[in-house]
């Protein structure tokens, strides 16, 4: 009975839910439904949102739910990425110089993890919090209302920054730690 009270947490279902739904936004994706594909991406952003305040308000914070929400961002990441792509690719044509820097960064956050500690990246830090509501309300303004130049720069910039972070931060710590809030709070321990 304690093991499905550890796993089986609402939070934890709504991570599963993300990965379950993954291929079935893919193929959405991929045979250009592009209203299904965006109304299945926003459902992804708001359970993310959800997980996050449910595990933190009901105390049901565990290393296996950061890492399930860690698993479940990076689905809802490429499916982000695979929509732009798809559907969204002339508008970003101007701007590939500064995406390619975006996910260049955010590809080596992950592979760095992958490396150094073996697993992918669960570190939750508040610039990462931040910059996912940052991208949730950028990518709705690109599907719903179009490409706005100012969002998205402010967008690329803060996930620079915060990919930025992460990398630091993984190069300083010993070993991979979920739930880290951000390098001044890593330094400061």
């Amino acid at each position: 009975m304690e093991i499905s009270r550890k796993y089986f947490t609402i939070p934890n279902i709504l991570s599963f839910y993300r990965i379950a739904a993954f291929p079935f936004v893919l193929i959405l994706a991929l045979y250009g439904y592009q209203t299904a594909f965006v109304i299945l991406l926003m459902i992804n952003l708001l359970t993310d949102i959800l997980d996050g305040i449910i595990a933190r308000a009901f105390n049901q914070q565990t290393e296996f739910g950061a890492r399930l929400d860690s698993l479940a961002d990076l689905g809802t990441y490429f499916l982000a990425i695979t929509g732009v792509i798809v559907f969204k690719a002339s508008d970003f044509a101007p701007h590939m110089l500064s995406f390619g820097i975006f996910l260049g960064l955010f590809v080596l956050a992950n592979i760095l993890s992958l490396l150094k500690f073996k697993r992918f990246p669960s570190l939750h830090l508040y610039s990462w919090k931040i910059g996912g509501y940052i991208q949730g309300i950028f990518f709705f303004i690109l599907f719903v209302f179009g490409f706005h130049a100012g969002l998205y720069y402010f967008m690329i910039s803060w996930g620079i920054l915060a990919f930025l972070e992460h990398i630091i931060i993984q190069l300083i710590i010993p070993e991979m730690r979920s739930n880290q809030k951000g390098l001044y709070w890593v330094l400061r321990n």
